[in-house]
């Protein structure tokens, strides 16, 4: 359960997945170091909400700080060896360096350190446990289920790494027997979770920082669904290679799998004992896929009852369609009514930087979105193209991690290409991370087929804003896009657009369209 000497925080692979995990009550006193992060934030703020003891540190006081004070937990901004006092257990991420002040000092005293994962793991001791893992996907589709299963009554806990738009927040303590939450794969923690159901939307190769290859990314994930609790139930994408391939493996060893996708049938391949599969149809098949505006409407037929459910979701894009249909096939087998299934799901309206409205101006609207892998640009690129209607899509592209970058380098451009212009920002570093010779945007924007006078690699982000406003016109959409601070650029985006334009339409409370990864 605990992190000892020779298993330091530079090495991710030192967090081997507990043998047991206790209910968070046995945890004592808590301090998560570094608070305020994107994955700790939501594990923070159910502790605080359920009323166990909670303490933090981070380097700067935030939003998020504030908001997980108001819920209840000892934050102290800086960090330093008092601030273990009375602590119990230190949850640290793969990110926190082995010889940060706090990690050297909780060694020292002999407390239990655990990393994020076992932490949101023994918060869910106690209830059914949802855990959606995929490369793409899971924020949006975690997202989804948090909502509906809200609406359905079931007051659901939820951790997700992406906060849900209309509430703004990524985590909560329900009431209700269901906890869903967004499995990480990126440093392969996601097997310290048990799982009662776990989703998995694809699988491809990413964070190539931790992971070395595809066959690394597919043993990740094989271990991920080994984790399932007896009597659990594995719910797969049929229409991706990757977790058609997790999927027959959980189907060799026994496991119950049940599967969804526009595929009628499964693809077929020979099993891991060496026996031939028959053909199998898919358990929810998504059928008559239209994109109106910022919706997506599809049918939804059930293998098992032979009944079409007719879905109408508040966010675009066929990925979508797929993540909701995720979504329901959860709902299905948590024995919801799914006649009330549609109007649920479709009460989701997007989670930040997922197709994230930041607001129009000079009638030009302005999205942020987190796509930074090219399957996922393709895809919510597709989705954006939509929303453009007869509008040009302008595209601010930052890839982000050098690593990352590097595998990826001439793939991206293809993918930008389905834009009508885009502005390349330099590669935004991953922690800790220096760069690598020939990894730069100019080779991206170098790739985009677009004619030259509508692709630029701008390495100064202050100059992006003029850039992309020079291009739009009424009725245009522009798009920041990627997992750095290009996230920053929309409200200087606005700015100009209404100085040219003499007002601008603010974001209004709720108005996110989303999409994921």
């Amino acid at each position: 359960m605990s992190v000892g000497p020779t298993h330091g925080l530079a090495d991710p692979r030192g967090y081997e997945p507990p043998q047991s995990i206790p209910a968070a009550e046995e945890l004592g006193r808590i301090h998560f170091v570094g608070i305020g992060g994107v994955g700790m934030a939501p594990v923070a703020r159910i502790a605080a909400e359920r009323g166990l003891p909670v303490s933090g540190s981070d380097i700067k006081r935030t939003a998020t700080i504030d908001a997980l004070r108001a819920a209840g937990a000892l934050i102290r901004i800086g960090q330093a060896p008092e601030n273990l006092d009375g602590v119990d257990t230190v949850v640290a991420t793969t990110g926190v360096r082995p010889d940060n002040v706090e990690f050297v000092e909780a060694m020292r005293r002999g407390l239990r350190i655990i990393h994020r994962a076992t932490a949101l793991a023994a918060l869910m001791v106690g209830r059914t446990a949802v855990l959606v893992a995929g490369t793409h996907g899971k924020t949006t589709t975690t997202s989804m289920l948090a909502v509906a299963l809200d609406v359905l009554g079931l007051d659901p806990s939820y951790a997700i790494g992406g906060e849900i738009g209309a509430s703004g927040v990524s985590g909560h303590a329900g009431g209700g027997a269901v906890f869903v939450a967004e499995a990480d794969e990126s440093d392969g923690t996601f097997r310290h979770y048990e799982p009662d159901i776990a989703v998995v939307t694809n699988v491809e190769l990413d964070h190539t920082d931790y992971f070395g290859s595809l066959d690394d990314v597919h043993k990740a994930f094989v271990s991920f669904v080994d984790r399932l609790k007896p009597g659990g139930l594995l719910v797969v994408c049929a229409d991706d290679p990757g977790a058609v391939a997790v999927g027959r493996v959980a189907q060799d060893t026994g496991l119950r799998v049940v599967w969804y996708g526009e595929n009628a049938a499964v693809p077929g391949q020979p099993s891991r004992a060496g026996r031939p599969e028959g053909e199998q149809t898919v358990d929810y098949r998504i059928e008559g896929v239209e994109l109106v505006g910022g919706a997506a409407r599809f049918d939804i037929r059930a293998k098992a009852t032979g009944m079409v459910h007719h879905l109408r979701l508040g966010v675009p894009g066929r990925h979508n369609a797929a993540n909701g249909t995720a979504a329901f096939a959860v709902l299905d087998a948590l024995g919801t009514d799914l006649n009330r299934a549609p109007d649920a799901l479709a009460a989701f309206h997007g989670a930040r930087r997922r197709m994230d409205f930041k607001g129009e101006a000079g009638g030009v609207r302005v999205y942020d979105d987190y796509m930074h892998h090219p399957t996922e640009i393709a895809a919510t690129l597709a989705a954006f193209r939509a929303l453009a209607g007869d509008g040009r899509l302008i595209v601010a592209f930052q890839p982000q991690r050098y690593t990352r970058a590097r595998t990826f380098l001439r793939e991206y451009g293809p993918r930008l290409g389905a834009a009508d212009a885009v502005v390349v920002l330099e590669v935004y570093p991953g922690s800790g991370e220096d760069p690598i010779e020939g990894v730069t945007g100019a080779v991206i924007a170098g790739d985009i087929p677009l004619p030259p006078d509508r692709v630029v690699f701008e390495p100064d982000s202050a100059a992006v804003p003029a850039r992309l406003v020079a291009w739009a016109r009424p009725g245009d959409l522009i798009v920041t896009a990627g997992a750095g601070d290009v996230t920053s650029l929309g409200a200087k985006i606005l700015d100009l657009l209404a100085a040219g334009d003499g007002a601008a339409s603010p974001e209004p409370a709720g108005a996110e369209a989303g999409s994921d990864s």
